[in-house]
């Protein structure tokens, strides 16, 4: 059991780089990138739906909608494109995790630009 558990998170992982690259690309859909920032900017951001601090519940959040946005993102890709970008993405992570940190950049940004509505609107009620 915790071995097939193990190897879903694995191929999630490996989805979720293949997802990034497929994200680069021109012939994939507009409606897949859009899901696909999505996820990353889910996956990476430190704000869950439930805070992961809160037993059992708080990883719930992250093992049903990272995994569905991935699916619905992987559904909307062509299978050549998606098989493609899955062997690049092996490739992406054979010596360590990539350097580009600055594609963080963006992510933060959303969630600032998320505080300041989020703060005006406190202030205004």
């Amino acid at each position: 059991m915790i071995g097939k558990f193990k190897a879903r998170i694995k191929a999630l992982k490996d989805d979720l780089s293949a997802l990034y690259l497929a994200y680069k690309r021109k012939d994939v859909l507009i409606v897949a990138k859009i899901i696909i920032m999505i996820a990353v900017a889910y996956a990476l951001s430190p704000i869950d739906l439930i805070p992961d601090l809160i037993p059992v519940l708080g990883y719930l959040d992250d093992l049903l909608i990272l995994p569905l946005f991935a699916f619905i993102a992987i559904k909307l890709i062509p299978k050549q494109t998606m098989n493609e970008c899955r062997e690049q993405a092996r490739d992406l992570w054979k010596d360590g995790k990539p350097e580009k940190w600055y594609y963080a950049i963006p992510i933060i940004l959303i969630w600032l630009l998320i505080l300041l509505v989020v703060i005006k609107k406190i202030s205004e009620g």
